[in-house]
């Protein structure tokens, strides 16, 4: 854990070089699993936001910026980079930290949150704050799919897109939830997913490139901004968002990349992401971990 020994703030992440960054996401992992093997707690949710995670505390100021989890169970990440790393022994114990954000707990815990559904609304009203402070910061929320579905994300997307606020919404797509996904949202997150138009183009040109090394190492870099261009999201740009994505979840370079360029942008944003729950590492192999709740 040379990398995670050192990070007891968000601070000290910043110091990390951005080539240091997967190898740190790679000690996290190994850590939580060793954590959460002794305490229990929810594992295959915080294996799948480590990325995510780790690049949102590189690119943003938390607490400046306002991180609200949706759903709070895979804050476990979050918890470690700012300062609770020695506490992980006693998570969900008597006197323990908690498995889910708590305001009483930290400063970087911005909202307390369990399930599910109320991020868009609380980051909302503080982007809402925000800007009658006249405060440039952004007020983040990082909601899964299966929360996406309730009403109340809906009612939150429908006034945070016309409110201009700057106000970034993370759908942490992993196309799983504790009861299955239905409706019309998740058969449209389905489509954007797996449409015929996106395989066919990344079929097609890896055929093309295979060929050429050097330029199928560029396109694999460049393919998750290809994604946004040839699959919209018009549902959330109807919303009023600037939608980006899908992108993936698992690529830190990606995600640094693209959060730093929506940090500069004004008004509400929508980046789509795509994670695997329960992704653990084997000698820098990711493999999933399909059987962990």
């Amino acid at each position: 854990m040379d990398l995670l020994d050192k990070i007891n703030s968000p601070k000290d992440l910043k110091k990390l070089s951005r080539n240091e960054l997967a190898s740190l996401c790679n000690e996290l992992r190994t850590f939580i699993i060793e954590s959460v093997s002794k305490t229990g707690g929810h594992l295959s949710s915080n294996l799948g936001v480590i990325e995510l995670t780790v690049a949102l505390h590189y690119v943003f100021d938390c607490p400046q910026d306002k991180f609200i989890w949706d759903v709070g169970h895979q804050t476990y990440p979050h918890k470690i980079l700012t300062g609770r790393k020695k506490k992980m022994s006693s998570l969900r114990a008597m006197s323990g930290i908690s498995g889910f954000p708590k305001i009483a707990e930290s400063n970087y815990d911005i909202f307390g949150t369990g399930h599910s559904s109320t991020s868009i609304s609380a980051a909302l009203g503080m982007a809402e704050a925000l800007k009658k402070k006249n405060l440039d910061h952004k007020a983040i929320a990082i909601i899964g799919d299966g929360a996406m579905t309730a009403g109340m994300a809906f009612e939150g997307l429908n006034n945070a897109g016309n409110s201009k606020n700057n106000i970034l919404v993370i759908l942490n797509d992993n196309d799983m939830s504790i009861s299955k996904n239905v409706g019309a949202l998740n058969n449209y997150l389905a489509k954007l997913m797996s449409g015929n138009l996106y395989g066919s183009i990344k079929r097609s040109g890896k055929a093309v490139l295979s060929a050429i090394p050097p330029v199928l190492e560029f396109a694999k870099r460049a393919e998750e901004h290809v994604k946004g261009m040839v699959i919209p999201g018009t549902l959330f740009e109807e919303f009023g968002f600037n939608y980006i994505g899908p992108i993936d979840g698992h690529d830190i370079d990606a995600l640094v990349d693209t959060l730093s360029n929506l940090k500069a942008l004004q008004g509400p944003q929508f980046l789509h992401v795509a994670t695997q729950k329960g992704l653990a590492t084997n000698l820098q192999k990711l493999i999933p971990i399909s059987f962990m709740a």
